[in-house]
C-alpha cells in the first residue's frame, strides 16, 4: 500500500509517522509514506499556493494550477497502481469512519491532498474521488485528517499488528459497536478511599461466560 501526501507543511508528518506501528509497517515494507511539498509545483520564484477568492470574503484559497500540477504528476509515477483513490481533506466531505477505512485498505495507492487556509478552489473537485472530513468540526489544515487515515488504513494492513485480532474486536470492528470493557493488573485498585476490582468472570478462566460477558458488554455508539 502506498500513501501519497500533498501538503505545504511535510515536516509535520516526520515525528508521527517515524514511531509504533507506523514505523514498523514502514520498516517492514507493508506501506510506503511520500510526502509531497505543494510548493514543489508551483511556477513563480515566491512559490505561491494561495490567493485572494473572487468576490471578496475572509481569508486565502488553495489555488487549483499547482495542485493540478501535483496530481498529474502523481498519476504518472503511481500509473502501475490498478486500484487508487485520490481523496481531499475538507470540512465539507463525507465523514471518515471504519468501514471506510476498510474500503480504503484494498487499494494499492491513496493520493491525499490536505487543505488548508479558507478552502481550496472549487475546481479541484473535477479531479479527485473523493472528498473526506474527520467530523463536524473544522481543523487548521488536512494534515491530521492524513495522519489519521494513514493510521487508519494501515492497522487493517495484514502483518500490520502484532495480533492481528487486535483489529477483530475492537471498537466500530462492526458498524455501530464499541468495544467491551478490558482490565489488566493489579487485580484491586485502591483510590480516595475506595477499591475498584477487575469483574470476577474475568478472572475465572472460564472463556465461553467470558466470551459471552463480553458480548454484553459491546455497546451501540448513540
Amino acid at each position: 500500500m502506498q500513501f501519497h501526501i500533498i501538503t505545504i507543511f511535510p515536516e509535520i508528518f516526520s515525528s508521527y509517522f517515524a514511531e509504533s506501528i507506523i514505523k514498523r509497517a514502514l520498516k517492514n515494507k507493508l506501506i510506503g509514506i511520500h510526502v509531497h511539498n505543494l510548493r514543489d509545483w508551483t511556477e513563480d520564484r515566491h512559490k505561491t499556493v494561495d490567493d485572494a477568492p473572487y468576490g471578496g470574503g475572509a481569508g486565502m484559497l488553495m489555488k487549483v494550477e499547482p495542485i493540478y500540477q501535483a496530481l498529474r504528476a502523481l498519476k504518472k509515477q503511481t500509473s502501475g497502481s490498478k486500484k487508487q483513490k485520490i481523496i481531499l481533506f475538507s470540512a465539507k466531505g463525507k465523514k471518515w469512519d471504519q468501514q471506510l477505512a476498510k474500503k480504503y485498505a484494498k487499494l494499492d495507492s491513496l493520493i491525499m491532498i490536505c487543505g488548508r487556509y479558507e478552502g481550496v478552489d472549487e475546481r479541484v473537485k473535477k479531479f479527485i474521488d473523493e472528498e473526506i472530513s474527520l467530523g463536524d468540526y473544522v481543523l487548521t489544515g488536512g494534515e491530521i485528517g492524513a495522519m489519521a487515515a494513514v493510521d487508519s488504513v494501515t492497522r487493517l494492513l495484514p502483518g500490520a499488528l502484532g495480533n492481528a485480532e487486535s483489529a477483530v474486536h475492537e471498537s466500530h470492528s462492526e458498524p455501530g459497536l464499541l468495544e467491551y470493557p478490558q482490565y489488566t493488573r493489579p487485580e484491586f485498585f485502591e483510590a480516595d478511599g475506595r477499591k475498584y476490582r477487575v469483574p470476577k468472570i474475568l478472572l475465572s478462566g472460564d472463556h465461553k461466560k467470558i466470551e459471552e460477558w463480553r458480548k454484553k458488554k459491546m455497546r451501540k455508539v448513540k
